[in-house]
């Protein structure tokens, strides 16, 4: 997980929002709520992320506890 991972799920999300918004304006609401899956999918691959990446801070921390290693 990283910086590569949140510009990918944040250019889904932008996606969505324009697919949701396309269906607006042209009163379609199949591409309307297929905007609007996309990004909830987006949101939540960024909170998977988000949860792993603090997971592995965590660990990191420990880890480093254990070896003495300050860095």
């Amino acid at each position: 997980m990283g910086i590569e991972d949140d510009a990918k799920n944040k250019a889904e999300e932008m996606k969505g929002r324009g697919k949701e918004a396309a269906g607006s304006l042209t009163d379609n609401e199949d591409l309307k709520g297929e905007g609007k899956a996309d990004q909830g999918e987006a949101q939540g691959k960024q909170k998977i992320a988000d949860a792993a990446d603090a997971v592995k801070g965590k660990v990191d921390d420990v880890k480093n506890k254990i070896t003495g290693n300050n860095n």
